[in-house]
């Protein structure tokens, strides 16, 4: 996905809300966003618990939370924000630094819309966050499927996969496993002969069955119950 397909000129800005405890790291994300004619920082925080504040004050687009903080870590924090109401529209975008983060999963079952690695340059970030603020899941990287398959295989071995997906038609469940895969909605309807918009018809409609926030939480279900293979 490119910049033109998220934003253009008319539009409003996508407001992003930088949650870290390093003043530099936020200072220095700030200076890249500030460039941006699509992008504008409508806040800051230091803490877990600041993020949550800020965001309910600010209703940004896109929160970029780090995970390791303190008062509260951007785990807690990306769920207080998720079960938030008004908040529902907020999308999280976590920094990780994949080896040493074993938290990554558990972000993404709170609420998170996807993850970055924290060595990531300034075009993959900027990136990031306008995927993300599209309503898409930054899952597509190779890395992102790997880690989230490896958590997902550890932890939840037991679940019933057939019965949660009882309630999907069988095309339903054709589309959650091409989401698994990383697949965009384009991709998938290339794949199965449907128009993008139809497969984000039953994208959406994969989400409210299964009760999941957004893509995100759908690619970790799809590895829950076993339709996608780590």
């Amino acid at each position: 996905m490119n910049a033109a397909a998220v934003w253009s000129p008319g539009r409003a800005p996508i407001k992003v809300l930088l949650a870290d405890d390093e003043g530099l790291v936020r200072s220095g994300f700030k200076v890249l966003l500030d460039l941006e004619d699509d992008i504008t920082v409508v806040g800051e925080a230091t803490n877990g618990a600041e993020a949550v504040e800020r965001a309910r004050a600010t209703r940004p687009d896109v929160v970029v939370m780090d995970i390791r903080m303190p008062k509260l870590d951007g785990i807690q924090a990306t769920s207080q924000i998720a079960r938030t109401h008004g908040l529902e529209q907020v999308r999280i975008l976590i920094l990780t630094t994949y080896d040493t983060d074993a938290y990554v999963f558990e972000a993404l079952q709170a609420g998170a819309s996807g993850f970055l690695l924290k060595d990531a340059g300034p075009a993959e970030f900027l990136h990031a966050i306008r995927v993300v603020a599209a309503g898409d899941a930054l899952l597509a990287p190779r890395i992102t499927r790997r880690l989230i398959a490896q958590f997902t295989a550890q932890r939840t071995a037991t679940l019933a996969g057939e019965d949660r997906l009882a309630v999907l038609t069988e095309r339903e469940r054709e589309v959650l496993a091409m989401v698994g895969q990383g697949l965009s909605n384009d991709e998938i309807g290339a794949a199965l002969f449907l128009s993008p918009a139809t497969a984000r018809t039953h994208v959406s409609h994969a989400m409210v069955k299964l009760g999941a926030r957004d893509r995100a939480q759908l690619v970790v279900i799809a590895y829950q119950t076993g339709l996608v293979s780590p």
